[in-house]
C-alpha cells in the first residue's frame, strides 16, 4: 500500500509539474522503475499514467492556445501525431536494454535544453524559422516524445520559444496541446503491444489529472522564471538518480 501511495504521489506531483511547464515524466518514470516495472514497460505506463493531466490542464489553459505564426493549430496536432507514431515504433524496436541505457542521457539533454532556452533564444533573436524548419524541429520533439515521454514538454516550449513564442503560459498552453496528441497515438500504440501496466497506470492517472488541475490553478500565479528553475532542479535531480541507478 505505501509503494501504490508513493506511486500516487509522484503521479500528483508530475501532473502538477506537467501543468507548469513540463517535465512530470522525469518523476513518474524513475518511480515505476525504481517500482520493479521493465523500462519499456515502465515508460508506456509512465506516459499512459500523464496523460489525462494533459487534458486537465489543457481545459484550464484552453484561452492561451496560440500556435506560433508559421504552424498552424491543425499542423502543429499532425506533426505531433505523426512523431507520437514515430516515437512509438522506435521504442518498440529499441527494447528494454538500449531504452534502459540511453534514458539517463536523454533526461540530461532535455534539462539541458530547457535550462538553456532562454540564452538560446536570446542568440538566435534576429533570425526566423521557416515553416519547414519548424515543422521538422517539431517533428523530430515529438518523435523523441513519443519514443520517451520524459521532458518532451520541455523541448517543445523550447522550440516555441525559439519560433517567436515569448510568453510562457502560452508556450505551455500549445505544449499541453501537442503533449496530448503526441502520447495519446504513442499510447495508444503501446497498448496494442500489451506495454502497459493498466492498474498502474490507472493508479497513477487519477494522480496526474488533481495535479494537473492544482498546476495549471497556480500557473497564472508563479512567476517565469520560478518555473524554469523549479523545472531545471528536478530535471537534474531525476536524471542523477538515474544515472546512479544505471
Amino acid at each position: 500500500m505505501l509503494e501504490l501511495a508513493l506511486l500516487f504521489a509522484a503521479a500528483l506531483a508530475a501532473g502538477a509539474i506537467n501543468a507548469l511547464a513540463g517535465g512530470g515524466s522525469f518523476i513518474t518514470l524513475p518511480a515505476l522503475l525504481f517500482h520493479g516495472l521493465p523500462p519499456t514497460v515502465a515508460n508506456a505506463t509512465s506516459a499512459t499514467a500523464v496523460l489525462p493531466g494533459y487534458a486537465t490542464t489543457l481545459f484550464r489553459f484552453r484561452k492561451d492556445v496560440e500556435p506560433p505564426a508559421s504552424l498552424s493549430l491543425i499542423a502543429m496536432v499532425a506533426i505531433a501525431a505523426a512523431g507520437g507514431v514515430s516515437g512509438a515504433a522506435l521504442l518498440l524496436a529499441t527494447g528494454d536494454r538500449a531504452f534502459s541505457a540511453i534514458v539517463p542521457w536523454l533526461m540530461l539533454v532535455a534539462t539541458a535544453i530547457f535550462a538553456a532556452a532562454p540564452w538560446i533564444k536570446s542568440a538566435l533573436a534576429a533570425r526566423e524559422a521557416s515553416t519547414p524548419v519548424a515543422a521538422i524541429a517539431l517533428y523530430l520533439a515529438c518523435t523523441y516524445g513519443g519514443y520517451f515521454n520524459g521532458g518532451v514538454g520541455i523541448i517543445v516550449i523550447a522550440l516555441l520559444g525559439l519560433l517567436g513564442q515569448s510568453r510562457l503560459l502560452t508556450s505551455v498552453a500549445m505544449k499541453a496541446v501537442m503533449s496530448a496528441t503526441l502520447t495519446t497515438i504513442s499510447v495508444t500504440v503501446y497498448a496494442l503491444f500489451g506495454l502497459i501496466d493498466w492498474p498502474i497506470a490507472a493508479l497513477m492517472a487519477t494522480g496526474a489529472m488533481l495535479g494537473g488541475w492544482i498546476g495549471a490553478s497556480f500557473g497564472y500565479r508563479i512567476a517565469p522564471h520560478w518555473h524554469r528553475a523549479g523545472i531545471v532542479v528536478i530535471g537534474l535531480a531525476m536524471t542523477a538518480l538515474m544515472f546512479i541507478r544505471g
